[in-house]
């Protein structure tokens, strides 16, 4: 029986840098830009392939520069997906389905989100957390409109393009959503259910520290929901887990740390002080 490509173990993370295509699994790749990740799902110089989540605004160059590096030249991918729709994991969405004329698809409760019907809770700058929290009040939060591009994800959990992987409901950084799992080898792109750094934290976020966190804190308005999407993953035994700030992490480092975040989120993840823990006390 041949080997499956799929089964070998993610390669080692080392120095990931801005603008870096990265090899996470023999089919998935990564790419930083600027403080976000973006996934190329699909084996190199295939036509059958797919985006996750579109980066920061001004990013399509980099972004297409990259997929013709690992896909080749005038290869668009079968669709764009999106873990949900802050302004990190959108901000080239329309410029890039427009480039390539694909689909994009999103939970329906992210729906009033992308497509310039209702905007996000406001940043809390006020939340515990370091200088990065102190300045997102800057962070833009107006709606984006990604009609006619924007789609829903199937109900019953398949993801468009993605044989083989399911969506799960990870809300609370957001309404809708959602993280990609793929059962044969327990691959997870979370989005920002969770992350692999401090992403409140300058110094963390510069020198991209390793460590299993929460959602981001300073733009995550439902704690409840947030923590049993964590336990959610966690309850999945990922293998690899790519998200969207930090470095893809994986094996005993993985399980063990998700493990050790679900059982004592209170303690590592919910801030001790901000507008949306004061709300809901």
């Amino acid at each position: 029986m041949a080997d499956n490509p799929l089964r070998h173990k993610p390669m080692p993370m080392t120095s990931i840098k801005n603008g870096d295509l990265f090899e996470v699994l023999p089919d998935v790749a990564g790419l930083t830009v600027q403080i976000v990740n973006v996934y190329f799902v699909g084996l190199p110089d295939s036509d059958d392939w797919v985006l996750v989540d579109t980066g920061m605004p001004d990013a399509m160059e980099q972004i297409v520069e990259a997929a013709m590096h690992r896909f080749g030249k005038d290869v668009p991918p079968k669709a764009i997906l999106l873990t949900h729709g802050h302004f990190d994991h959108v901000g080239s969405a329309v410029e890039l389905a427009e480039h390539w004329g694909v689909p994009i698809y999103a939970h329906p409760q992210e729906m009033p989100y992308l497509t310039g019907e209702e905007r996000y809770p406001d940043p809390d700058p006020g939340v515990e957390g370091g200088l990065i929290a102190k300045l997102s009040g800057y962070f833009p939060n107006t709606p984006v409109n990604l009609r006619p591009f924007i789609h829903l994800l199937p109900e019953d959990g398949r993801v468009p393009g993605l044989p083989g992987w399911r969506w799960v409901a990870t809300p609370g950084h957001t309404p809708g959503h959602v993280s990609f799992f793929r059962n044969e080898d327990r691959a997870m792109i979370v989005g920002d259910a969770f992350v692999t750094v401090r992403q409140d934290k300058l110094y963390q976020v510069l020198t991209q520290h390793k460590e299993i966190s929460g959602p981001p804190r300073y733009f995550t308005p439902d704690w409840d929901e947030a923590r049993e999407s964590v336990k959610r993953l966690s309850a999945l035994k990922p293998s690899v887990a790519m998200t969207g700030h930090g470095r893809p992490m994986s094996g005993d480092e993985l399980v063990t740390g998700l493990e050790t975040l679900a059982l004592n989120f209170d303690k590592l993840a919910l801030p001790s002080h901000g507008k949306y823990i004061d709300d809901s006390q």
